[in-house]
């Protein structure tokens, strides 16, 4: 299997704070494995209510996926990405 880079994005996320995140992330991990992702990093904007996640897999529903069987927080949108040089 081939995997894929990808940064999805939470917008205006109501309670999205440092604790409530990690927390969600935490969740995030317990259950990537048995669809094949790794969620590598993730970022917030608190005053936004944005939330960044960084993750590898096959596909982007396979990270979306993860994130409605974690917490039920699906990304507004994933984006392919590649890292630069």
């Amino acid at each position: 299997m081939t995997t894929k880079l990808y940064m999805d994005v939470h917008r205006n996320i109501d309670g999205a704070d440092a604790k409530a995140v990690a927390e969600a992330h935490k969740k995030d991990l317990e259950v990537q494995e048995a669809h094949g992702v790794k969620y590598l990093r993730y970022w917030l904007d608190e005053d936004k209510g944005a939330i960044f996640c960084l993750f590898e897999g096959s596909s982007k529903e396979a990270g979306e996926t993860v994130h409605r069987e974690a917490h039920g927080l699906v990304a507004d949108e994933i984006y392919r990405v590649e890292e630069g040089k």
